[in-house]
């Protein structure tokens, strides 16, 4: 099985969320598989112009750059994991210059769902590709934070497994790793969870979405961070 981690994140290999993003991934390949991540910050990909162009020469993109080549590595990956921290209530801009930038993949024609929902035709096969959004913040708790990048992306990828962490910034703090290292260890077995149907319960998305130590107390800590 073949694992894409996109790391959204300008911190690139320092980012907090990356953490948690490596864990499930390694947790999704124990019986065998790759893993690979890529650092958007790092790519060069210009913005979406608009020009609808790839929509109709059957998904060629007029812009060369650094997208021709993800655009490939994500039709031919099994899980595509979007790695990024929180940002004003959404993607941070070189993942939402990404997501723009997967225009190519449908085409004009518009159909509509049994839910009443218009949507694109897709020009290539991306049966095989599983979505799954980690996202970490610096606040306490979940609750009033991750719910427009959630929907957001739930829109985009419907059917995508949506993993949001608080306290994030813990998995840089090596004081902190009595408590970060155990919610690892729960994010490698959610990994392997995962693996089996492309799923996680709710019991293990309630846990590993919940805050490490109290929202009281890590607020203080926070507070003391520079």
């Amino acid at each position: 099985m073949k694992t894409l981690i996109l790391n959204g994140s300008p911190k690139k290999e320092r980012s907090d969320t990356l953490h948690l993003s490596t864990a499930f991934a390694r947790g999704i390949c124990a019986a065998g598989g790759e893993v690979e991540t890529v650092h958007l910050y790092d790519a060069h990909i210009e913005y979406c112009t608009g020009c609808f162009a790839c929509k109709h020469n059957g998904g060629v993109c007029v812009i060369e750059d650094d997208m021709t080549g993800l655009l490939q590595k994500m039709l031919e990956t099994d899980v595509l994991i979007c790695s990024f921290p929180l940002y004003s209530y959404a993607m941070p801009a070189a993942m939402k210059n990404f997501v723009d930038r997967t225009m190519p993949l449908s085409s004009w024609n518009m159909v509509r769902n049994a839910e009443g929902k218009y949507g694109h035709n897709m020009q290539f096969d991306v049966s095989r590709l599983h979505f799954v959004m980690i996202c970490g913040c610096g606040f306490p708790n979940s609750r009033h934070n991750f719910e427009g990048a959630v929907r957001s992306f739930r829109l985009k990828y419907p059917d995508s497994t949506v993993i949001t962490v608080p306290e994030s910034p813990m998995f840089n703090i090596r004081e902190a790793q009595q408590f970060t290292a155990p919610r690892l260890l729960e994010m490698e077995a959610a990994g392997r969870e995962y693996a089996e149907g492309f799923s996680l319960s709710e019991q293990t998305l309630l846990s590993i979405c919940s805050p490490m130590i109290p929202e009281e107390i890590y607020a203080r800590f926070a507070n003391t961070m520079k």
